[in-house]
């Protein structure tokens, strides 16, 4: 077997960069790219230059270890995490903000359009038109007062 897998010199790295790149694809992360790409880098040397298989992969590591450094270099990390996450409670984005009431606040409560949602809101009695500020989110419904 290892007869076999000698005999097929610089085809080996296109063989291990293929399958890296399959991974990649089936699993993405974009971090075994650069492993391929490695491969296929140290493979298409190969076909020109003869070379014993140590500084092969020699080769191999110092070219994985380039193409991550140089992407990471090149892309970096997106949004930082915040410390209280706001997913599935989309009603937290909306404090601070200011919207004009469409319909009036009687008794306590009434509703508020906002984008495509329509909602629940609570504060003090005011007409419609009025300019308010969501000050905070009680359950399903934004707090608001007068502007």
């Amino acid at each position: 077997m290892l007869d076999y897998f000698t005999g097929l010199g610089a085809w080996n790295w296109f063989i291990l960069g293929a399958v890296l790149l399959v991974v990649e694809v089936l699993a993405p992360g974009t971090f075994v790219l650069w492993l391929g790409l490695a491969a296929i880098a140290v493979g298409t040397i190969s076909l020109v230059i003869d070379w014993p298989w140590q500084i092969q992969l020699v080769a191999f590591a110092i070219f994985s270890v380039a193409g991550i450094l140089v992407w990471r270099k090149l892309n970096p990390p997106s949004e930082p995490a915040r410390e209280e996450p706001i997913l599935n409670r989309r009603g937290e984005t909306y404090v601070g903000r200011v919207f004009t009431l469409e319909k009036p606040i009687v008794d306590g409560s009434g509703n508020l359009r906002i984008d495509d949602s329509v909602w629940r809101i609570t504060g003090p009695d005011c007409p419609a038109g009025s300019r308010v500020r969501v000050t905070r989110v009680e359950g399903g419904s934004l707090a608001v007062e007068p502007v």
